[in-house]
């Protein structure tokens, strides 16, 4: 983390969509998967109100899948971009498709094209946090105040 990326308003309005959309998932009762703890703070930290399921709280694939097995929710994989999050994200594709379970990796890919590949760990987002809730300038700490 700790990248500054070049922020432009058309940038700021897509990542407000892109949050509002994955709320709107959320509550509709999808279930949005990141891999660790600081993916879900980032995700907070732009907005997302809800309660992602973390990856790395369980013991593996085979753990995590059976904990989601009775839910039959639609999950939005939120992994890394990375060699790790790659693997990870073909093998939960994988064996939720065996499964039959409704799995999309849009939201993903949306993240990808709205950043233009400069956010390759969702924990990148929290750099975008004083964009998007309107602190611009040297001052970006205030941003926790608002």
């Amino acid at each position: 983390m700790g990248y500054q990326f070049n922020v432009d308003d058309q940038t700021v309005e897509r990542l407000r969509t892109f949050v509002d959309m994955l709320n709107e998932e959320y509550e509709k009762g999808s279930v949005i998967v990141v891999e660790g703890r600081r993916d879900a703070e980032a995700l907070a930290k732009v907005g997302f109100t809800g309660t992602p399921a973390v990856f790395h709280h369980f013991k593996g694939i085979a753990d995590f899948l059976d904990s989601h097995e009775s839910e039959r929710k639609k999950m939005i994989l939120l992994l890394d971009m990375d060699r790790t999050g790659k693997y990870l994200t073909s093998r939960i594709v994988s064996q939720l498709q065996t499964r039959r379970h409704s799995v999309t990796l849009f939201y993903k890919n949306a993240l990808a094209r709205i950043t233009n590949g400069k956010v390759r760990h969702v924990e990148d987002l929290a750099t975008f946090a004083p964009h998007l809730s309107g602190v611009t300038g040297s001052r970006k700490d205030l941003y926790f105040y608002t």
